[in-house]
Parts: C-alpha cells; structure tokens; sequence
C-alpha cells in the first residue's frame, strides 16, 4: 500500500494551495481519509477528514472555514484545499487512510500514511 502526496510547495501568505494524495495498493473507498501536519518542533496535528462516502467531513478550528477536504474514490484520491494561507500553516502535511472506531480526529485510528508534503507559508 503506498499513499503519494502531491502539491505542497512555497505559498505567499493569503494565497492557496491544493493538496492531492492517490492511494495505491488495494481500495479504501470503506475508509477514512485525512490529512495531518507537522510544523517545525511541534506534534503531528489532524487537520481534516472525510468519511467513506463523503458524507461527513471534519476540520480543525484553525482552518474550519479556509479549507474543504474532498475524495474520489474512484481514483483512490483525497484532496485538501485550502485559502487564506498564514504563516502558521507551515508544515509538513501527511494524508492517512483508517477505519475509523471512535475518533476521525486521532492519529491512531489511521493505518497508513503519506510521506509527507511539504507546505511553506511566507509572510
């Protein structure tokens, strides 16, 4: 199973970027799919998720009306967009893919992750 992700690059502040991650190896179109970051010397943190059939979406307050996670399951592909970007929004991003039982939030309810994207906010 590998997850690509794509997109990621240097982004002026109140610009936008868009951010895909195409899932191979076997079908996921019953799983979560998610993305995470991780800025410089901090923790992982979740950042949107969208259930299997898109019918429930999850974002994190921070980015809760700058950003829309989409899926197409199809192409086994979930995507992130996001506007308005801030400094704060450096980070590498990870996509995952999990059956979630409890928390879309959580970290360990994912089984596979991306390698991550990088995503760069200048001021």
């Amino acid at each position: 199973v590998q997850l690509q992700a794509s997109g990621g690059g240097l982004v002026q502040a109140g610009g936008s970027l868009s951010l895909a991650c195409a899932a191979s190896g076997r079908t996921f179109d019953t799983y979560f799919m998610g993305w995470f970051r991780q800025a410089p010397g901090k923790e992982r943190e979740f950042v949107a998720a969208i259930s299997w059939n898109a019918d429930s979406t999850y974002l994190t307050d921070s980015v809760k009306y700058r950003a829309i996670i989409s899926r197409d399951n199809a192409k086994n592909t979930v995507y992130l967009q996001m506007h308005s970007l801030k400094p704060e929004d450096t980070a590498v991003y990870y996509c995952a893919v999990g059956r979630i039982r409890g928390n879309p939030r959580a970290a360990y309810e994912y089984s596979y992750w991306g390698q991550g994207t990088l995503v760069t906010v200048s001021s």
